[in-house]
């Protein structure tokens, strides 16, 4: 099997929208299975699957009650373990889920603590006691709202820093350190190959429980999440050191790896330092480029936030992400040529490129009415800012309910899937997907994809160009890709063979190293 340092790419599924195979209209783990040759076919290397565990799933899985077994909704274990063999069959590592700083308000830990101010889970959660008759600080939920909630029984306050289902999780507490850490070892002595750690922000708290800072930027709501600088209620003291003791579970193990969810903040200094602290805390650990998200559309600052990631990570494996189960789709966000760049663009950075299921034939956020939303997470709950709309069943082709059910789907299925489909898209060589299984393949044959470096192209006469330039013992690459609409001509470095790109190679010229190609178009180039 191929160990982490040959990985080249990870793709997201979420299990309630990948395939249903009981009949029951929500995804599960043997459907999973069912599409892993599909995987195998595209050119994946590795999976990471959203929580399947035990959960009330008011936050979909994010709300655990049980680490160690499955929720039914999904399956069984031996369901997970026929999933876990058949992808190693087909050299595919699984990577799953762990969220370390919140569990269920049904986890037993939960209703222990909660029992008494004496009970010997009392600690595993944070607890406060009130003040001036308001909450213990003014800290916010990402969710909306106050960060803390009052429990009659006991008469002390606990912190939420998401739902008040998800009481955070007490990580001062060695005995909570020790229970979490134990979870990894379960899964990875059953053979999961790594771990996705989520919302990794709040493994460490200020102490002292200070307030947080006025934020003057903010025009809207003074108790808004985004009213204040979140200085306190995150990254405290042993944000590092928590980090690093988790990952060092790895070390016990021959081939583990572990990516951490992280959203730098601005309002907390440079946001590269940041990720710099994050990529530097293990070898074995690393954390998803997510400045993607932020939608800015411009050759020369993209360049230079994939420049600084990379610095940042030094040696550590980078993990170029464009969207996940909790960003709108790329398709929406961008539209679909831009989309199809920045796809273009990331399945050829260095380390592993990550892409999120769907996003390999260009699905766009679901059509929602709010009798479909599920998702109560968002503060306004409403069709515009639901994550239900980029969690949406997968569009395997144009019957009634896209080869994803044979029953009605858990969430409408998009209108678009008549022709969005993997189905119709297979069959077309210049569709999206196709380029997607072109790069992959190109990403497992010249290493030079994974594992070169890359720099900066400074002179192509350009700006609307962004150029990338890739090298490894003596072999060099470039890729080009034109932000603008329309066409644009510009300086390659060197004569280059053309060995993929998004449009066809017959709309590209090559004259007296002036390169010419059409809007929204990505190249890739190999010196021969």
């Amino acid at each position: 099997m191929k160990t982490w340092q040959d990985v080249a790419s990870l793709y997201q599924i979420y299990p309630r929208s990948f395939l249903d195979m009981n009949g029951d209209g929500i995804g599960d783990l043997n459907g999973i299975t069912e599409r892993l040759d599909y995987l195998s076919w595209l050119g994946i290397d590795s999976i990471w699957i959203s929580p399947f565990f035990v959960s009330p799933l008011t936050d979909f899985g994010y709300d655990i009650a049980n680490y160690r077994a499955i929720d039914p909704t999904f399956g069984k274990m031996h369901d997970f373990q026929a999933l876990l063999k058949k992808a190693h069959d087909l050299d595919i590592k699984v990577m799953i889920d762990l969220v370390p700083c919140h569990t269920s308000d049904q986890h037993p830990w939960f209703q222990e603590s909660r029992s008494s101010r004496d009970n010997p889970k009392r600690d595993y959660y944070v607890w406060r006691d009130g003040k001036d008759n308001s909450e213990p600080n003014n800290w916010r939920s990402l969710s909306g709202g106050s960060s803390w909630e009052f429990d009659e029984l006991t008469g002390q306050f606990y912190l939420h820093s998401f739902l008040k289902t998800q009481p955070d999780l007490n990580w001062d507490n060695p005995a909570v350190r020790t229970e979490i850490k134990n979870i990894v070892r379960f899964w990875f002595d059953m053979g999961v190959d790594g771990m996705r750690v989520d919302a990794i922000w709040g493994i460490s708290k200020d102490p002292d429980f200070k307030d947080d800072s006025p934020n003057p930027d903010f025009y809207g709501s003074p108790n808004d999440y985004g009213a204040f600088v979140h200085d306190h209620c995150k990254m405290g003291p042993h944000f590092q050191e928590y980090l690093r003791e988790l990952a060092s579970v790895c070390d016990e193990y021959d081939d583990k790896q572990m990516v951490f969810e992280f959203y730098p903040d601005d309002k907390l200094g440079d946001i590269y330092h940041q990720y710099s602290q994050i990529l530097t805390v293990h070898p074995k650990a690393s954390a998803f480029f997510m400045e993607y998200r932020d939608n800015e559309w411009h050759a020369k600052n993209i360049e230079k936030k994939i420049e600084n990631y990379l610095q940042s990570a030094n040696s550590t494996t980078p993990f170029f992400c464009i969207g996940n189960h909790d960003q709108p789709r790329v398709a929406s966000r961008l539209d679909k040529e831009r989309a199809r760049a920045l796809s273009f663009l990331n399945l050829l950075t260095p380390g592993i490129s990550v892409m999120y299921y769907g996003d390999e034939i260009g699905m766009t956020n679901g059509e929602l009415t709010a009798d479909d939303i599920r998702d109560n997470f968002s503060p306004a709950n409403s069709v515009v800012d639901s994550r239900d709309l980029e969690r949406t069943p997968m569009q395997w082709n144009d019957s009634q309910f896209a080869g994803f059910s044979s029953a009605k789907p858990w969430l409408p299925i998009n209108d678009n899937h008549t022709k969005i489909n993997v189905d119709s898209e297979k069959t077309a060589n210049d569709s999206l997907l196709n380029m997607h299984r072109r790069l992959l393949k190109l990403r497992q044959i010249l290493p030079i994809l994974k594992n070169g470096s890359l720099s900066i192209v400074q002179n192509t006469g350009n700006g609307l160009i962004l150029g990338l330039k890739r090298e490894l013992t003596g072999q060099r690459a470039y890729i080009f890709i034109n932000f603008a609409d329309a066409e644009q001509s510009f300086f390659i470095p060197e004569n280059a063979e053309i060995i993929t790109s998004t449009h066809s190679v017959n709309l590209i010229t090559v004259e007296n190293l002036q390169m010419t190609i059409p809007g929204y178009c990505g190249v890739l180039l190999i010196v021969q």
